[in-house]
Formats: C-alpha cells, structure tokens, sequence
C-alpha cells in the first residue's frame, strides 16, 4: 500500500467534506482486523475508497474486500483512489444500490463495515448476517448520529434515520447470536461478533 497516496487521499476527502471513517474509530477497527486477519471484508458504502484501502493493511493472504457504492462520481473517484494506492487486487467495487445488490450477494465473509445511509441500517444488518460467518464482525460507523440516537432527539429532517439507527442497536443487542458492545468513538461504533 502506498501510505503516500493513502495520506493525500485523506486530505482531498477532508477538505471536500466527504464523510470519512474518522481516526479513532479506524484505530479501534484496525487493532481487532490485526488480531483476526480476515480473509474477506464486506464494505456497505464505500464514499472514495479511504477505509477500504485502509482495511487492505491487515487482510490475510490473498484476502478480498468487496465494497458497495450507488454514487457514480464517488465509484469513479475510489476507483481512481484504489489505483494510487496500489491495492486494486484487493478491492472490488460493486457499483450499485446496496438495498438492490445485498440481497443478489451469496459470498461469505469474515468482516462487514456498514457505513452508508443510516436509514438502512435494520436492513444492511439482516443482509450482513446472513453472509457472516460464525465469529465474524460486524462494524457499524455512526451508529450514535451526533449524539442524536440516546437522546429525546425528534425533530422532523433526521427522524426516520435517528428512528431506524435506535431500532438497528435494539436489534443488535436482542440478537442472540451476536456479542455486542457500542463504543463512543467517533460517531458511535457498534461492534458485534457473530458468536454462534
């Protein structure tokens, strides 16, 4: 991996605005993929590429990171990202939206990072689970939405996504399959090990 490029891609993002994994919350993933070196990483949401060129650092031997863009400009962008950072054969873009492609997707994987649209979350963690394997992770980026999300927050703009991300932590927390713990990094991580 070029750190180099990766470094500059950073900046770029940051200063355009574009929603990026913040540095803790990369910090918290990257020591738990150090410890389990997945072979494969399932990415919902991949903005320019950042994190996914980030995970290819500690994926095991030939692993594989799929990742998920609706965005045409933000493909193009990773695509071109990916290339810089001299990981291609590790990443595959899967241009489409992921409420349409998950439920075409059959592989099994080790990883899944949820980081799109929080609206959707309930949905991307019925998909993540059925292609993670048994101790597996799931990551989830956001997951406390500015405070929003253990608070009496109602206001109209963000309700249904504020709405959707508490019913995705109730889900996580009453699966039994899962080991759950949300951390306040970030914007809230929720980390669940599929444990059976």
């Amino acid at each position: 991996m070029n750190k180099v490029e990766l470094a500059k891609i950073k900046e770029k993002a940051l200063e355009e605005h574009i929603p990026i994994i913040m540095d803790d919350t990369l910090e918290v993933i990257e020591n738990i993929l150090k410890e389990n070196k997945p072979s494969r990483i399932l990415e919902i949401g991949t903005a320019v590429g950042y994190s996914a060129i980030c995970f290819t650092e500690f994926l095991n031997e030939d692993g594989m990171i799929d990742t998920i863009e609706r965005e045409e400009d933000r493909v193009k962008e990773a695509r071109e990202n990916i290339k810089k950072a001299e990981v291609e054969s590790m990443i595959n873009i899967i241009e489409g939206d992921a409420v349409e492609v998950l439920p075409t997707m059959n592989g099994m994987y080790d990883v899944v990072f949820i980081d799109a649209s929080k609206g959707k979350y309930p949905f991307f963690l019925k998909e993540a689970l059925r292609m993670l394997k048994t101790n597996g992770i799931i990551f989830a980026d956001n997951v406390l939405y500015k405070g929003y999300v253990l608070s009496d927050y109602n206001k109209h703009k963000q309700r249904t996504a504020v709405r959707n991300l508490r019913e995705f932590l109730a889900e996580l927390e009453s699966n039994t399959e899962l080991e759950t713990e949300i951390l306040e990094v970030g914007d809230g991580l929720a980390i669940a090990k599929k444990i059976r």
